[in-house]
């Protein structure tokens, strides 16, 4: 490491403690500050992982799927540079390897795993060299700020078509966009997906794929299993879903758990894994197909998905005056709806606070909202105790359950995400679980209240 790099290492590392001494958490500011003074840092902490670098992106799952992953290789025995706390962009990334690096500049890890938001991918391929590469999905996920979807598809394929021909693509069959990436790719391609057809979907989701990028054909679709993820084809051009080389054979969603049955180049592999949804199975995927790809045994990978914990805020649980809390991300309409659907999994009653800001990082515009199934939520009223309205835009959401046809007796607005949490608590009943679900800033809110009460603790101790 040259004496600017070791600059930049002792005045982020500086920053980084005294962040966290502030309670701030630090995950961005010392990336920031090292990077104004050395901007090739990262790029040179990223040539010491003796294994090199692996990148996760995607719309929705990629912080859940980062972390299985990092628990895979854990259980492998490898030791991980990862930005675990979530923060996506380059600077976040440069923090999470300069807190890793020694003050003499050695980073003694085997691999570096880098969740990185769409936008970044391109630079981010840049500076980390990645090895491989691991895309989970497109979706419609906040206009203000990365347009329409085939804007966000440049930016993966940017990045993808850095890879050497020595790397890795691993790539989401049932994503007709993601599918389509294959061909930018100088690497090899390895592609994952379901294969269970009870998971089929009887109604048509908003589906935010309805046109094949090869001709413009309306594609049709055999099978949905989660929005526009699924089995199609083109009935023009002839461009179809791809043989998936992991396959969910056999998945089984509870309401805590979710267990999976994965045909791979190497045989069966059965697991579970400590979180619900079928968002959740393709997550799952994405790590198997990822680590298995890289040499990782199936043995190894097993045990890793039963060692995962669940990142914060992502369907994560915690323990809160006799009730089961748990936090589920939401900031965009399909993974809306699948909350949704999870939520609604198990006969028992559910409590609920939706969490709405319209800050920067959520994205300015919540019109989304109403692209969002809360008729399904209104269907099943019965199992639903009440629903709190929170945050910035707590009437915006109110309104729109009440359009959706949820019982007005049954909805209360209340801005203050700390009183809507402790109402939430006193009025669920003995021992049911409260749900909590908001946008980004809410959710980084609402986890410092939680903090604050004693029940959680900072994300970079987790």
């Amino acid at each position: 490491m040259d004496s600017r790099g070791l600059l930049a290492i002792w005045v982020g590392k500086v920053a980084i403690g005294l962040s966290r001494w502030l309670g701030k958490g630090g995950s961005t500011f010392p990336g920031r500050v090292a990077r104004r003074i050395d901007p090739d840092l990262l790029k040179k902490l990223a040539r010491l992982p003796k294994e090199g670098n692996i990148m996760v992106s995607g719309t929705n799952g990629k912080t859940t799927t980062s972390r299985m992953i990092a628990s895979i290789l854990e259980a492998a025995g490898k030791k991980v540079v990862h930005n675990r706390a979530g923060a996506n962009l380059l600077v976040g990334i440069t923090t999470a390897y300069l807190a890793r690096a020694t003050w003499t500049g050695q980073l003694e890890v085997d691999v570096g795993l880098a969740e990185v938001d769409e936008a970044s991918v391109p630079k981010a391929a840049r500076e980390l060299a990645p090895r491989a590469i691991t895309v989970t999905n497109f979706f419609r996920d906040q206009l203000d700020r990365y347009g329409e979807l085939e804007h966000t598809f440049s930016f993966i394929r940017e990045g993808l078509e850095q890879l050497p021909a020595s790397g890795l693509a691993i790539l989401n069959a049932d994503d007709p966009l993601v599918a389509s990436l294959a061909q930018f790719s100088p690497a090899p391609v390895t592609f994952y997906g379901l294969a269970d057809p009870s998971l089929a979907q009887e109604e048509e989701e908003t589906r935010d794929v309805r046109f094949c990028r090869q001709c413009g054909e309306r594609l049709e679709y055999g099978r949905t299993y989660y929005a526009h993820l699924g089995w199609y084809h083109c009935p023009r051009c002839g461009f179809r879903r791809p043989e998936q080389d992991y396959a969910a054979r056999s998945v089984r969603v509870g309401s805590r758990t979710t267990q999976l049955e994965v045909s791979t180049p190497a045989g069966d592999l059965e697991t579970e894994i400590a979180v619900p949804g079928v968002y959740n199975a393709y997550n799952a995927l994405a790590a198997v197909a990822t680590t298995m790809s890289l040499g990782i045994a199936a043995e190894l990978v097993e045990k890793g998905l039963r060692n995962f914990v669940t990142s914060f805020g992502r369907m994560e649980r915690l323990s809160m005056a006799g009730h089961d809390v748990f936090l589920a991300l939401v900031k965009n309409p399909t993974g809306f709806n699948a909350v949704i659907k999870t939520l609604l999994t198990g006969p028992e009653k559910k409590n609920v606070i939706i969490a709405i800001n319209d800050k920067y990082a959520d994205g300015t515009d919540i019109s989304w909202l109403w692209d969002v199934d809360f008729e399904r939520l209104a269907a099943a009223e019965d199992k639903i105790n009440f629903v709190l309205a929170s945050g910035i835009r707590g009437e915006d959401m109110a309104v729109r359950l009440k359009y959706a046809g949820f019982p007005v007796q049954k909805l209360a607005i209340e801005n203050d995400l700390k009183l809507a949490l402790e109402e939430g608590l006193r009025r669920a009943g003995t021992g049911e679980p409260l749900y909590i679900l908001p946008t980004y800033t809410a959710l980084l809110e609402m986890r410092e209240i939680i903090n604050k009460m004693g029940y959680g603790k900072p994300f970079w101790e987790e």
